[in-house]
């Protein structure tokens, strides 16, 4: 049997393919091909733009296909969330679609946009966000160039994607409210979750992938300690779970081994040095599986 996957093409592409690899996948996309190659023969898969891909997944085109949350309210799709894989092009943050005014503008708050012309690519979303909040503003759709759009006096505001607000600060442009938070997630076809072989190669995927992203912030530590030294260092380690202790042919010596979040290794390991660690190793991780 085939999964057919979907790829996403554009800013998610290369942090897409960077995560396959790390979670055991080989991929080749030629330069001009839409058919990347996996390692896998039981997976056929094809760049499709993440605005577009819930659609194909919910026709049943794509047996499963990773997009941002925000496309699948956008499209209305009525999809399977596999699992939230949390991260953008820059890193594992979520992404914000934000309302953004001209820093001079006498607009305050989303309430005086009424009467107001707001360009974006998420009309469907920004729609009901006025909507709830009985604001009746123009929403038009934006073909791109969207930030440049307030400067030329073609729109009131936007509604822009942004992960750090840095691009729309560099445009002169001021965040008054939040319309969507979206994360990136692994979904799929609801009827291809109900065959059996598809429902187990889609969550071992999921698996694959989950333990990959968990390891991007994790590292490996190796160390050896002695018996007297060794409930003190012990008590310096987070962990998962207990530390792996196992005894080393030196009588008196034991081999420590644990998993810690790589944000704190630099204040860790000088005070595991000090509790009387040696021969301390740290290495990167490729799938960290809770």
């Amino acid at each position: 049997m085939i999964l057919k996957l979907g790829i996403p093409k554009g800013s998610l592409q290369e942090s897409t393919v960077r995560l396959f690899n790390k979670a055991g996948f080989n991929i080749s996309i030629g330069e001009r091909s839409y058919f990347p190659l996996f390692d896998d023969v039981e997976i056929n898969s094809i760049l499709i733009r993440a605005q577009e891909m819930s659609k194909y997944v919910e026709s049943g085109a794509l047996d499963c296909g990773i997009t941002g949350n925000d496309w699948v309210l956008e499209n209305k799709s009525n999809v399977a969330t596999v699992i939230e894989l949390l991260y953008a092009k820059k890193g594992l943050v979520p992404v914000r679609w934000v309302i953004a005014v001209p820093k001079d503008s006498a607009v305050k708050s989303v309430y005086d946009l009424k009467g107001k012309r707001v360009v974006t690519e998420l009309v469907r979303v920004t729609e009901n966000f006025f909507k709830k909040r009985k604001v009746k503003a123009l929403v038009e759709f934006s073909w791109g160039a969207t930030e440049a759009k307030i400067g030329a006096g073609l729109a009131d505001a936007i509604v822009e994607l942004t992960e750090t607000g840095a691009s729309l600060k560099a445009n002169n442009l001021r965040i008054i409210d939040t319309v969507v938070t979206s994360v990136t997630q692994f979904i799929a076809n609801k009827d291809s979750l109900k065959d059996k072989w598809k429902k187990r190669k889609i969550e071992n995927i999921a698996l694959l992938l989950k333990g990959a992203l968990i390891a991007r912030e994790k590292v490996g530590l190796k160390m050896n300690v002695s018996q007297r030294n060794l409930k003190k260092v012990l008590s310096s380690l987070p962990a998962l779970k207990t530390p792996t202790v196992s005894p080393l042919s030196q009588k008196g010596w034991f081999a420590v081994e644990t998993v810690i979040d790589e944000k704190i290794v630099r204040e860790i390991l000088p005070k595991l040095k000090e509790a009387g660690a040696e021969g301390i190793i740290e290495y990167s991780l490729n799938k960290v599986i809770p």
